[in-house]
């Protein structure tokens, strides 16, 4: 077996580590890269030992490793969403329920859900008051929350309601306890993992009996929705998901297409009033039908202002060769995004806020990482796209957003997801011309000139 060789790190005892890692995980990243280059081993919360990466070449070849060789995290957000969601698979059993995922978040589908997210845009964005600051991320959850709701099941009702108050709750104390280690005793309902357990009953039951309502529903076939998508849906030799699989996996989409891209849109809105030629250029091309400024706009927000910091993989082999490196089997190696995304080797000039460097170049999915990489990368990425795509789209067209000179804002994290600090503040007033159709707004593809003086602050 070949010897170890791990990159260097820092000799504070780990629960000062840990500690960092906790309190400040976007100032120790960059500090420990800077001393110790673009690989170093660190003790981090919860997985204990690491390796963190961020050079492009090793990353890109972490994320084309086999499962045999490296394979999914443990522990991983299986703890939260349930060991039956496609977060905790492994191997071949996370490929087969890939497979079976796949559908309902690509090709023609993906125009029918169009309709819904303007309409819940257009719903949220009329109770915005004029002329005021006001925090967007709010309206923003409750916008992704609503969408991926309508999408998951199609329809509204008593139980729809009632998810509405469960999942933000379930969702914000469920990214605080997956950084944190398993509690030893059980406090019941006086600790955070006894609430979450408890609201984690509530919705299995709620699910439940979604479930069944599906599974009896004679008109199933004609429903278009991705929970009868996912009740019908067959492995390769048959057999259906089971209902606690289900379950898991719908827990799993409804809080995945919901807080982080309510938070990406949150940062749009914090970078835009900043970027005032960006933002004018933006409504340009949205009022002339474009939109390839607009999604190389999603697309720098993303690379800026990742909302995940750290994905990444576990030894499988005996060893595993990664670069420079020999990770022995059981180790963790993780990729940290934003020091991938700031790499001036990667993106020049990176500090800077820059649509431009994509408009006539797309995104390399093994240096541009906000949906992960490789066999794990995020399922629902093309649907979170269309999806902010939609929403931005339509707060360009029905309002004029305010630029400011206030300085950026900081990150606050919000356990797994980072957020923009004072929420993204917008004074926004709506605009007078009348409101363009959809298939207006989805024609044509040209983007204007690049500015001369394209933003370049941080």
């Amino acid at each position: 077996m070949p010897t170890a060789t791990l990159p260097p790190g820092p000799s504070s005892p780990r629960f000062v580590q840990i500690a960092h890692g906790l309190t400040r995980p976007r100032r120790g990243m960059p500090r420990w890269r800077d001393r110790y280059g673009d690989a170093f081993t660190v003790t981090l919360p919860v997985f204990g030992r690491v390796v963190v990466i961020s050079d492009p070449t090793e990353v890109r070849q972490l994320f084309q490793t086999r499962a045999d060789l490296a394979d999914n995290l443990e522990p991983n957000l299986g703890r939260v969403l349930g060991s039956g969601s496609l977060f905790a698979l492994g191997g071949e059993a996370h490929r087969r329920r890939r497979k079976l995922l796949v559908p309902p978040f690509h090709g023609r589908r993906l125009t029918a859900y169009e309709r819904i997210v303007e309409e819940e845009a257009v719903r949220q964005m009329a109770t915005w008051p004029a002329g005021r600051p006001f925090p967007a991320l709010p309206s923003m959850m409750r916008i992704t929350l609503n969408v991926i709701l309508r999408a998951v099941f199609g329809a509204e009702g008593a139980e729809f309601a009632r998810l509405r108050d469960l999942l933000p709750a379930m969702v914000t104390v469920g990214s605080r306890l997956a950084v944190l280690p398993l509690p030893q005793v059980d406090w019941g309902r006086w600790s955070p993992w006894g609430r979450f357990w408890a609201m984690r009953r509530e919705y299995d039951a709620i699910i439940g009996g979604l479930i069944a309502r599906a599974e009896a529903d004679p008109a199933l076939d004609a429903r278009d929705d991705i929970l009868a998508m996912m009740v019908q849906s067959r492995y390769e030799d048959g057999s259906p998901m089971s209902r606690g699989d289900l379950a898991d996996e719908m827990l799993a989409l409804l809080a995945a297409g919901h807080e982080t891209t309510a938070n990406t849109l949150g940062w749009a809105v914090e970078r835009l009033r900043r970027h005032p030629r960006v933002l004018r250029e933006l409504v340009e091309e949205a009022d002339a039908g474009g939109r390839v400024l607009r999604e190389a706009t999603i697309a720098e927000v993303q690379r800026s202002r990742p909302v995940i910091d750290i994905v990444g993989r576990r030894v499988t082999a005996d060893s595993l060769r990664l670069g420079r490196w020999t990770l022995p089997k059981g180790h963790t190696v993780m990729v940290n995004i934003g020091l991938l995304h700031e790499n001036e080797a990667v993106f020049p000039n990176a500090r800077a806020f820059d649509p431009y460097r994509f408009i006539d170049a797309k995104p390399d999915l093994y240096r541009w990482i906000p949906f992960g990489g490789g066999a794990r990368r995020c399922l629902g990425a093309a649907f979170a796209t269309m999806e902010m795509d939609v929403v931005l789209r339509t707060l360009l067209r029905d309002f004029t957003l305010e630029p400011t000179d206030e300085p950026g804002e900081p990150w606050h994290s919000r356990g797994i997801a980072n957020a923009p600090g004072n929420g993204g503040l917008a004074v926004v007033r709506r605009r007078t011309a009348p409101a363009r159709p959809v298939a207006a707004a989805t024609a044509g593809r040209s983007a204007p000139e690049r500015g001369t003086d394209a933003a370049t602050s941080a």
